[in-house]
């Protein structure tokens, strides 16, 4: 429930009230589109979404005024319950940067019933925040969903060998992202992650290299092999 009874104006007007231009300044460097933006620090937007609860129709309401704070809401107070495919398929195609991205992914598509099927046809989609969504969803499921089995993760390995070489920036980290956080995961997963990341580390594309590269680095790492075989006794 909306807890403070948000409107969209007041909310807009919350928002305008924490405008930053340094904040703004910061985003551009971090190649997040920011000229619909009131410069929010993250903290400030959670607080304000934790303060209205779930609230469907006021995300829908949100998303549409396109301002990026009150889009990074609407991922927040909707209810994955009611979440139609219809709707993930609006709400990716306005994606304009990894912040927006990412933030629907983090807190509202990773928990809907369509996750997979998402995930391999965003994958096959040439937009380069629609791709990127693939993976970061791969990335996110990885990491919360403790209860799903390890197993089920290996279908997407192949997915993640097949668009190493799209070497567009967004893309790429997503991509690593994935293969990384799915190798985290166990002693099992990191096995099968380091066999993808040597397979990838073939192939002749500059951005497949980095990304074999970086993720046998980490998953190589005394610290996360520690970890995961402390994990593993538990």
């Amino acid at each position: 429930m909306n807890q403070k009874k948000y409107t969209v104006d007041t909310l807009l007007t919350e928002l305008k009230k924490n405008y930053s231009k340094k904040n703004i300044e910061g985003m551009a460097r971090f190649g997040i589109k920011s000229d619909r933006a009131f410069g929010v620090n993250a903290p400030k937007v959670k607080a304000i979404a934790k303060q209205i609860g779930i609230d469907h129709q006021l995300a829908l309401q949100l998303w549409e005024t396109g301002y990026l704070e009150a889009r990074g809401i609407a991922s927040m107070i909707a209810d994955p319950k009611l979440v139609t495919k219809s709707l993930m398929n609006k709400w990716v195609k306005d994606f304009d940067s990894w912040a927006v991205c990412d933030g629907a992914c983090c807190y509202l598509f990773r928990k809907t019933n369509y996750v997979f099927e998402k995930i391999y046809e965003w994958a096959d989609k040439k937009e380069e925040f629609v791709r990127r969504s693939a993976f970061s969803l791969i990335a996110y499921i990885a990491v919360h969903d403790k209860k799903r089995n390890d197993k089920e993760f290996l279908q997407f390995l192949p997915l993640i060998i097949k668009y190493s070489t799209d070497e567009r920036n967004f893309v790429k980290k997503a991509v690593n992202w994935a293969l990384r956080q799915i190798g985290k995961r166990s002693l099992f997963l990191n096995k099968k992650a380091l066999e993808t990341a040597e397979e990838i580390k073939l192939l002749e594309s500059k951005s497949a290299r980095w990304i074999a590269a970086d993720a046998i680095r980490e998953l190589k790492n005394s610290k996360t092999i520690k970890r995961l075989e402390k994990k593993n006794k538990n």
